[in-house]
């Protein structure tokens, strides 16, 4: 293992930066939604919308848990390349485009369930080239042979690897239950936006998909 560099604190500077930008533009898209609406109203396809994007953000809980069981307090300390890291180099990213589908779902509206997938993938994007360059220059050859072997998001099934036995860290595996669960206050948010805009409180300026 390489020496640790003064690139760690950059590191944790570009985990803030990405929380503040994807919050920002999600805050933009929440705006949009507050007065848009799907073509069709309330009808089978806006509830089959919602439905679908409620299954996305179970599987982006489940799936960001059990990603936490492998990575949670190691990810500075070694390479992690078994469990869902044998599959993908970051597959807790790759739960989270799904709970971003869901969140997005959760309007009814696919235009802007894709927008929420868009703009996790160009924030993410940006994190894990970062994040990709440290582990890098603090893992070296270790690092580069697990880039080499696994896909950035993937994921690639025929590379399933794992171990015997785990040993676990709950903090990690508590608080990335906590985050994920945020996904859910989707719901009430949007059925008060769809309340609001029935009850006509909300004017509604623009149609979607």
């Amino acid at each position: 293992m390489t020496t640790a560099t003064p690139e760690t604190f950059d590191l944790q500077r570009i985990q803030k930066i990405r929380k503040w930008a994807i919050g920002l533009c999600l805050l933009a898209v929440v705006m949009l939604a507050l007065f848009t609406t799907t073509w069709g109203g309330d009808g089978e396809a806006h509830e089959a919308v919602e439905a679908v994007g409620l299954g996305a953000i179970v599987i982006s809980i489940v799936g960001r848990a059990w990603c936490s069981l492998y990575i949670g307090g190691r990810k500075k300390a070694e390479v992690v390349a078994t469990g869902p890291y044998s599959l993908s180099r970051n597959p807790l990213y790759v739960f989270s485009y799904a709970g971003a589908f869901g969140v997005g779902a959760q309007t009814g509206s696919i235009t802007i369930a894709a927008l929420f997938v868009l703009i996790a993938v160009v924030v993410f994007h940006f994190t894990i080239a970062k994040e990709e360059a440290w582990l890098t220059a603090e893992f070296g050859e270790a690092y580069r042979d697990y880039m080499a072997r696994t896909p950035r998001c993937g994921p690639d099934f025929s590379k399933w690897r794992d171990t015997d036995e785990l040993s676990i860290k709950p903090r990690f595996f508590l608080t990335t239950i906590r985050d994920g669960l945020v996904f859910l206050l989707a719901i009430p948010i949007f059925e008060g936006v769809d309340w609001a805009q029935a009850a006509g409180w909300l004017p509604v300026l623009m149609r979607l998909p």
